[in-house]
């Protein structure tokens, strides 16, 4: 099994955008995601996690945050020291009710 550390990026999230789709036979591990607001104004951000995977549990999109606040011209780490797992196919989708640049920190087990 092969471990590789990306970055993902995004800029100008102003409408519902997918930032990952996990490869196949892959399984990926979120271990940073920033949301950065570009704009001179507040804005607000949701991340949601949307999965399809073939396991015997119930998937569904779910809304890692949810209209979050970011002050002008700054940043909102999301992730706090927590970790999310994804499996093939689940993806990251970021919308900005103002423009918003994001960076994902993940790394895919292959």
């Amino acid at each position: 099994m092969a471990n590789l550390f990306k970055l993902k990026t995004k800029a100008g999230v102003t409408s519902l955008a997918t930032v990952y789709t996990v490869p196949s036979s892959t399984t990926t591990v979120i271990i940073g995601l920033v949301i950065g607001n570009t704009t001179s104004s507040a804005i607000t951000s949701t991340i949601t996690l949307s999965s399809d995977t073939s396991d015997t549990e119930t998937n569904a999109d779910v809304e890692v945050i949810t209209n979050a606040a970011i002050p002008a011209n700054s940043s909102l780490e999301v992730m706090g020291g927590n970790k999310i797992v994804m499996q093939t196919t689940d993806y990251l989708r970021v919308y900005g009710s103002g423009a918003v640049d994001v960076a994902l920190s993940i790394m895919e087990i292959t």
